[in-house]
């Protein structure tokens, strides 16, 4: 297994480990404990260089594999569905921009699925980096800045992390649709 392939399996390992942090931080609540969301907010930023990273490792070392193709986005997506559904228990994010990146996911995983069956596999485009970048970068504002600012802050904290997912939400049904419009040869010539 290449160094790339490697720093993508990193970030599956960090993904419970956020999930313990996030689960305990309890925002919003008489039990909020700050060093658990900044804990939270430190490892979602490690593993979300690690994407950055293991991809810029994999361009410029010529180490692309199909392996690399297959997790690395499924790693992104374990990642940060992990953290928005926490965002979700905190009441920061919409459930229905929960909704519109599943759905996101599932439509994208069956198009990859179907062209897999043909020996095709299709790595994420421009759009679906965009909307993962827009994603992590939420999340990684939401834990911080529950983490560093003050109680009185909390509804600025909020109102802010709202408009940022429901500006992840657009990007993903964009990301989605031209994904999907992309890639519609391998869903019409599906037998």
């Amino acid at each position: 297994m290449n160094l790339p392939n490697k720093l993508t399996m990193a970030r599956v390992v960090l993904v419970p480990v956020f999930m313990v942090f996030a689960a305990l931080c309890g925002y919003g609540t008489a039990d909020f404990n700050a060093t658990f969301a900044l804990i939270a907010g430190v490892v979602f930023a490690v593993a979300s260089f690690t994407d950055y990273l293991d991809g810029y490792l994999a361009r410029r070392d010529n180490l692309v594999t199909d392996f690399g193709k297959f997790a690395d986005p499924l790693a992104d997506k374990m990642l940060t569905t992990a953290a928005i559904i926490y965002m979700v228990v905190d009441g920061v994010c919409s459930p229905v921009v929960l909704a519109l990146i599943m759905f996101r996911e599932f439509a994208v995983a069956g198009v990859r699925m179907i062209a897999a069956t043909s020996g095709t596999v299709i790595a994420a485009n421009m759009w679906g980096k965009v909307k993962t970048v827009l994603q992590m970068v939420t999340i990684i504002f939401y834990y911080f800045a529950a983490a560093l600012a003050p109680a009185d802050a909390i509804g600025v904290v909020s109102l802010i992390t709202q408009v940022l997912c429901w500006a992840v939400a657009v990007v993903t049904v964009l990301s989605g649709g031209i994904y999907l419009w992309q890639n519609r040869a391998c869903f019409m010539n599906a037998k």
